[in-house]
């Protein structure tokens, strides 16, 4: 009776990962510092399979914890919560390169640009086109993702709920084979100009989200089809359905201040 629990709190045991994703998150973004100056990228591919171990397995264990009744009003409280603080970092993330587009923007460089934006020689894409059409499809995807989510909550229909995750998967597969190629015809690169240096790393950290939303929503359709969610316990796809809307979110806003205005 001394150790029965009384409350509605999830104490967790202790564990390794936590200290395992600090060192491979060091050994990654270390790698990719030196891969950027022209090092071998591996050290850089060792930390990020790091990172993915520690994704899998920390999340792994938490789908567990879900199945033993872990998951209490409270914890799920907490878990939302949560994952808000985790967006709004994000959001600061993105905050950085619109600000350092913006600035270049409005108050170009002298020595890089010669006081034009975008800087001499820069050919900008054309944003009605192959942007155009990457903005349909992720908008596109965000809908089939709330369809899933209305069929699962308001209808219970798992059916509707794998179609429309099926179908969000592949449109945003299809949304990064088009970001690829429109890199692969960019007419400047990374290096050399201000203007290339923002623009890829900015689409290309949305880049990288728009992947790890696929990921999550993958992740989300495997549990679907095993029974995992049901109308009242879905915090997990939950979770995912609010990043993908912030993955499109913030496509809009570089598509209308990097594509349109920026160009």
């Amino acid at each position: 009776m001394a150790h029965e629990k009384n409350h509605d709190y999830h104490i967790l045991n202790p564990s390794v990962l936590p200290f395992l994703g600090a060192v491979a998150g060091f050994f990654m973004l270390f790698g990719a510092v030196m891969f950027f100056q022209g090092k071998a990228p591996w050290m850089m591919l060792i930390g990020l399979a790091g990172v993915l171990y520690v994704m899998f397995a920390w999340w792994s264990e938490m789908i567990t914890e879900a199945h033993q009744g872990d998951h209490t009003p409270v914890v799920l409280i907490g878990l939302r919560y949560g994952f808000m603080m985790f967006i709004m970092s994000e959001v600061m993330f993105f905050a950085a390169w619109f600000w350092a587009f913006f600035k270049n923007a409005m108050y170009p460089m002298e020595t890089f640009s010669e006081g034009q934006w975008p800087p001499p020689g820069i050919e900008t894409f054309d944003p009605w086109h192959l942007p155009l059409i990457n903005t349909l499809i992720l908008l596109c995807s965000g809908a089939a993702a709330t369809w899933a989510h209305h069929a699962l909550v308001h209808e219970n229909n798992r059916r509707d709920m794998i179609n429309g995750l099926i179908l969000a998967i592949i449109l945003g597969l299809m949304f990064t084979f088009f970001q690829a190629y429109e890199y692969s015809e960019a007419a400047f690169g990374f290096s050399g100009n201000i203007y290339g240096a923002v623009f890829f790393m900015a689409t290309g950290f949305h880049g990288a989200h728009v992947i790890i939303g696929t990921i999550f929503l993958t992740v989300c359709l495997i549990r679907t089809m095993k029974g995992h969610f049901t109308p009242e316990r879905h915090a997990g796809f939950e979770a995912a359905a609010w990043y993908w809307h912030f993955v499109d979110v913030v496509w809009l806003f570089l598509f209308a201040a990097v594509y349109i205005w920026g160009g």
